[in-house]
């Protein structure tokens, strides 16, 4: 074992000593390889932007020609109101378009209308037949061009279409398209990107240094050719030092496949044939001074590499220890995990049941509540319904006497009034019946006032047996909240019976039930004149089971379950002391719309 460790260990140092050298220059390879990748990449994108910049202008003078002003010109008119037609519409046009500018030349090249006619750079009057451009318009129909303004001294793109009307001479509609936002994007992001002319002239570029630069030395018919279109007027192209090495004297081939130039020490350059028939190249240069950073990194991290490759030779059975007991720990907190897991998941279904069963549990004492207050009016009930039947019983048989002694005529008044007797008990019957139901939960608008009138109608037992009559001012605009209508009457009639209860046996026994808007809330207050809450029961008032009745009288939920019932509202209740001793309780819950009634469906 030792022996082969000993082999492995000497290879493992030849290795080392030989693989940088090789790993430095694969390294340079593929960074330049990279780096001329990005560049193609970038001339695309950049090609691609100029083609959309010029083809936002190419059908313009086109359109600009088929406008009665710009006719009118082709037509031959040429009166002061037609040219200041013409003009007004150009210069719109400019302001919309966003082109430099837009003017019309005639037959000659003079400019017609333009429209810059208003400043001292004026187009008009000004003869630009010696521009290609007019030229090749006369000629094809069309021309494009960039050059440097003769007028304006500023850089531009030329777009012209010729206009031909019937019978007369045509005319030329001129847009000028201003590319020096691109070179200001290029600046911006520290690119170094040029389009050169078909002389390889350097017109718009990211490094200052190049702009009317030519590529390689300009033969003397390429010089003379731009001084006689004045393509860069005022500029001494002539004089200007070429880019490309001296060993390159021709213009590079304007192709994506061609091999990147390396321009002068330290800089890669690839180029790209665009816009055509112009003829232009795109090119894009790039650093490579940290291909050798990069290229030293990849040798010096090969050599310690093959060092601790060198060095991990000699633990690699304790490594293969570690590996396989790590493994086995793997496998057993996998174990352990999948019995946490079982065991969570039971954990989870518990919690569910539990839920379920406090959920039930909880309708089950709301509704032993519901009971419970039926229970404390049960004898005021019995009272209610006995009055009326027994009224009934001695309504009916009068009734029957009236017919016996022929007295016809007057049992049609009896049997309305034991309709009435009827009618009473089935209205306090539905009463109950609606409030004893279990199990509504459906949010719905629920109007406050018809609210508060059932709760008053379930709790008149009572109060009529107390010799009480509740008080409700139900005055003022109509108000909605969003609840479960059963709920909140229950809400209610348990504020009511507590008046009631506090109140009873008190002289001058008064339950006032108000309604008002408070800080956009609607507030329901039960008000009594009854001994007031004790100072020591304040806090625990809402508690579940907490009661100062008598024992039977009332299971001690009715206020916790009230206000259980309010926050699935929104709502809360609140106690106050009233003026000269009593007690306020009241409701406030937020005004009820379509809105909110979304809202807590969700």
């Amino acid at each position: 074992m030792m022996r082969t460790i000993g082999k492995m260990t000497a290879l493992m140092l030849v290795l080392t000593c030989i693989a940088p050298f090789v790993t430095y220059h694969l390294a340079i390879s593929a960074a330049t390889a990279s780096l001329e990748g990005q560049l193609q990449r970038s001339l695309v994108v950049t090609n691609r932007a100029i083609e959309t910049e010029i083809d936002r202008f190419r059908y313009l003078p086109l359109i600009l020609g088929e406008d009665a002003r710009i006719r009118a010109l082709a037509a031959g008119e040429r009166s002061p109101d037609v040219l200041e037609a013409a003009n007004r519409y150009l210069e719109t046009v400019v302001a919309q378009a966003g082109a430099a500018e837009l003017y019309v030349l005639d037959e000659r090249g003079v400019a017609l209308a333009a429209s810059n006619f208003a400043t001292s750079e004026t187009f008009v009057g000004h003869d630009y037949n010696f521009r290609p451009y007019f030229e090749d318009a006369l000629r094809t129909g069309a021309g494009r061009y960039y050059a440097i303004g003769v007028t304006t001294r500023k850089p531009g793109y030329f777009l012209t279409s010729r206009i031909d009307v019937p019978g007369r001479p045509p005319i030329i509609v001129v847009v000028k398209a201003d590319l020096l936002p691109l070179e200001a994007t290029w600046k911006a992001a520290g690119v170094q990107t040029a389009i050169a002319d078909q002389w390889g002239i350097v017109f718009l570029s990211g490094n200052p240094d190049w702009k009317y630069r030519p590529l390689v030395p300009l033969a003397p018919e390429a010089l003379a050719q731009v001084a006689k279109e004045r393509k860069y007027d005022g500029v001494n192209v002539a004089a200007a030092r070429p880019i490309l090495p001296a060993s390159v004297v021709t213009l590079p081939p304007g192709e994506a496949k061609a091999p990147a130039l390396h321009v002068e020490e330290g800089q890669l350059m690839a180029k790209f044939s665009v816009v055509r028939p112009d003829g232009w190249l795109v090119l894009a240069s790039t650093s490579t001074g940290d291909t050798g950073k990069v290229a030293g990194f990849w040798a010096l991290a090969t050599l310690i590499a093959g060092g601790l490759a060198s060095g991990m030779l000699y633990f690699l059975r304790q490594r293969a220890i570690l590996i396989r007991t790590r493994l086995r720990q793997g496998e057993i907190l996998e174990r352990k995990v999948a019995r946490r897991t079982q065991d969570l998941a039971r954990e989870i279904e518990m919690r569910k049941r539990t839920e379920d069963e406090l959920r039930n549990a909880q309708e089950g004492l709301v509704h032993s509540e519901k009971m419970a207050a039926l229970g404390r009016m049960s004898t005021a009930i019995v009272h209610e319904v006995s009055q009326p039947l027994a009224a009934l019983e001695a309504t009916l048989a009068t009734a029957g006497v009236l017919l016996e002694r022929g007295g016809a005529e007057k049992v049609g008044g009896r049997l309305l009034d034991a309709r009435a007797l009827v009618k009473r008990m089935q209205r306090t019957v539905k009463h109950l019946k609606t409030f004893a139901r279990k199990g509504a939960s459906d949010l719905e608008p629920v109007d406050i006032d018809l609210a508060i009138r059932n709760a008053m109608d379930l709790a008149a037992p009572k109060a009529r047996a107390l010799g009480v009559v509740p008080a409700y001012d139900a005055s003022g605009p109509k108000l909605v909240v969003v609840a479960v209508a059963v709920k909140l009457e229950q809400v209610l009639l348990n504020l009511i019976l507590n008046a009631l209860d506090a109140v009873e046996g008190r002289q001058g026994a008064t339950v006032l039930i108000r309604k008002a808007v408070e800080s956009g809330r609607v507030k329901v207050a039960v008000i009594d004149n009854g001994s007031g809450i004790a100072p020591e029961h304040r806090d625990r008032i809402a508690e579940p089971f907490f009661t100062t009745k008598l024992t039977g009288e009332g299971l001690g939920l009715g206020l916790a379950i009230a206000t259980a019932i309010l926050r699935e509202f929104g709502g809360e209740i609140t106690f106050a002391e009233a003026g000269g001793g009593g007690t306020i309780a009241a409701i406030l819950m937020p005004i009820g719309d379509r809105s909110t009634l979304l809202e807590a469906a969700q």
